[in-house]
């Protein structure tokens, strides 16, 4: 047998130490050394060795040592080499070294081909998949579980409520209305100004009836490829009827449901097949499967009739602006998580933020919040609503920005004239705040709130708000002699009344009761690529001579008040370069008595406006309460 055969059948595998206490005892028989290219800092021996007793005298078997069969793994030296070459019995064998080069070099190619075969097929993998759910619907499903919103949680469009009860109760019993042969409607859109609550209003719907609930973009439908937007119509259909009874909500459905045929090339083929599939799919399914569709757009005009007629989008349901007292409704939904002080009274902000929308109302009160933990306040009280308000409107406080005396100086006139103007008028609206402290983009500002909500607006009013406007360029010159870029605001928006007068609400004698103006929207809208001009080049000559006339005679209005109260406006321009802010209230003081009695003081915790910094601030008793202001409102534009 030989010393391969013998040594692979009953070898024993000792450790490195043992082989070399047995190389150095010379109990070694017969050894044979194998280099191998996986371990190539290991040597593998194998061989026999002689057996000994515990004295360390070799066992005698049949006359002769016995040996036992080895296998070790060693670190051999060069010296251990050579004492194992001159055993008798050594058998040498000569190291593979170009086997153990060829693999040592293929094995790296071979990881990396790995590597990039893993990620090859990977990546197959996904874009199968992909391929596959491209035409899948991307509608999230907020399920009956989850969705906790009910007409609590809504408040302010108590019309719009009334109106989509009746879908909560046919959700809830459809055959309540199928026994008398009622059909509820399968389509409602919601109209209104962003912000006033139709998303929040169809998942009430879907709350209070315990139905899923499916939230889908208008803009999620259309893609670069054609059919897609079909594919996903259709898919989120069928999902539906799993899910029933359920509602399907298309938030900004304009997008894709605007007029076919119109705009450049005819439209959009994508788009027109996407609305084409939700059209048809609207007519497959009966309201009795207990699917309805609830779409939300800010401008209905520009969508396709056949997604308004009746089968479809059945009812109109107008979400508009709360009133003074659904904007008190919403302030106190949204204050359930916030803590207010005992003082703070919630009507008396409903009727100061005319024309906010219920997201503004939420965002004012967070706005309060954080001024108020800023503050490290315990609580939120009016101080801070107040100035959320005036921040949500006009803008934040600059107190930082660095203005010259000089600059200062012209601020305090030009907004002492628009302040002492809009005073004296009879029609403009009640004068709030006027302060030369920067506020959002403008270095003063002149704010003003109406008396109650307004729904229409009077010719005398908008010819005084124009007064109004000219005033602070009128009282910077008579003060400096020159005049800057400050009244640049108020020269755009005197422009716009007095144009939107003439040419759309007929306030002009001479132009008459006809509409010029054009609608520049539709150019994005689709509805013509080409915009023109309904009237000629004369009508638009007396238009524009029209239009200067108007903005002129309130100019020598506004110029006429202050020559003849120059000493009430130099009063009111010296008072506000000296305290920076003045309430309506006093302005109309120093309009009366010719001085001011009541000192305005400076906001706590605040220095002056360009004071140095790190000033202490004197303690300053509480600001008084600005005046209440009674009925309802809308804002009237700031004047800078």
């Amino acid at each position: 047998m030989s010393l391969r055969n013998r040594t692979q059948q009953e070898a024993v595998q000792i450790s490195q130490a043992r082989f070399l206490q047995l190389v150095e005892s010379n109990l070694i028989a017969k050894a044979r050394i194998i280099y191998s290219a996986q371990s190539p800092f290991l040597t593998e021996i194998v061989g026999t060795y002689y057996a000994t007793d515990p004295s360390g005298r070799r066992i005698q078997e049949n006359g002769q040592d016995k040996e036992v069969p080895f296998r070790a793994r060693a670190r051999l030296t060069e010296a251990m080499e050579d004492r194992l070459l001159r055993l008798p019995n050594f058998e040498p064998q000569e190291q593979n070294v170009v086997l153990m080069n060829v693999l040592l070099s293929i094995l790296p190619i071979l990881l990396i081909a790995a590597l990039i075969w893993f990620f090859f097929i990977r990546q197959i993998k996904m874009a199968g998949k992909g391929a596959l759910s491209f035409g899948k619907s991307k509608a999230r499903l907020l399920t009956k579980e989850r969705n906790k919103t009910t007409f609590k949680d809504v408040a302010g469009i108590d019309e719009a409520i009334e109106e989509v009860a009746e879908l909560v109760e046919f959700l809830r019993d459809p055959k309540k209305f199928q026994r008398l042969g009622g059909r509820i409607p399968k389509g409602v859109l919601m109209v209104g100004p962003p912000g006033t609550g139709k998303t929040l209003l169809a998942k009430a719907i879907a709350g209070e009836a315990d139905a899923a609930f499916f939230s889908i973009s208008g803009s999620d439908f259309v893609e670069m490829f054609v059919g897609v937007g079909a594919s996903r119509v259709r898919d989120m259909f069928e999902q539906a009827r799993k899910h029933t009874p359920c509602l399907i909500f298309i938030d900004e459905i304009d997008a894709v449901g605007r007029s076919r045929g119109h705009g450049l090339g005819g439209g959009n083929d994508e788009r027109e097949q996407t609305l084409n599939a939700l059209l048809v799919e609207m007519d497959g399914f009966d309201t009795t499967e207990g699917i309805i569709i609830i779409a939300a757009t800010n401008r209905p005009d520009v969508l396709d009739p056949a997604l308004l007629r009746p089968g479809r989008f059945d009812r109109q349901v107008v979400v508009n602006l709360p009133d003074v007292r659904g904007r008190e409704a919403i302030l106190k939904v949204h204050a359930r998580n916030i803590k207010l002080a005992p003082d703070v009274d919630l009507s008396v902000i409903a009727r100061s933020t005319p024309g906010f929308s219920g997201a503004e109302l939420a965002n004012l009160l967070n706005e309060a919040a954080l001024l108020a933990a800023r503050a490290g306040k315990k609580a939120v009280g009016m101080e801070e609503l107040e100035e959320a308000r005036d921040k949500v409107r006009w803008g934040r406080e600059r107190r930082s920005l660095a203005m010259t005396p000089e600059e200062k100086r012209c601020t305090a006139w030009h907004e002492a004239g628009h302040a002492l103007v809009n005073v004296l008028l009879p029609n403009a609206q009640p004068l709030h705040k006027v302060t030369i402290i920067p506020r959002g983009q403008a270095l003063g500002a002149t704010m003003s709130l109406p008396r109650g909500d307004v729904l229409n607006r009077r010719r005398k009013e908008m010819l005084d708000t124009v007064a109004v406007m000219m005033a602070g360029r009128i009282a910077e010159e008579m003060v400096s002699g020159d005049i800057s870029t400050g009244a640049a605001g108020d020269i755009q928006q005197a422009t716009n009344i007095v144009r939107a007068m003439v040419t759309q609400w007929g306030m002009s004698e001479r132009i008459g009761m006809v509409h010029y103006g054009r609608d520049e929207e539709y150019v994005f809208l689709g509805r013509e690529i080409a915009s023109h001009r309904p009237y000629s080049e004369r009508t638009a000559e007396e238009i524009d001579q029209e239009v200067k006339r108007i903005i002129d005679e309130q100019y020598q209005v506004a110029k006429k008040l202050l020559e003849t109260h120059r000493d009430k406006l130099e009063i009111l321009a010296n008072a506000l370069l000296e305290y920076e802010t003045l309430d309506g209230s006093q302005v109309e003081e120093i309009v009366k008595t010719g001085r001011l009695t009541v000192r305005p003081p400076t906001p706590k915790g605040e220095p002056p406006m360009g004071a140095p910094a790190g000033t202490p601030v004197p303690e300053i008793p509480p600001k008084p309460a600005s005046p209440t202001l009674p009925g309802l409102g809308s804002p009237a534009p700031a004047t800078a």
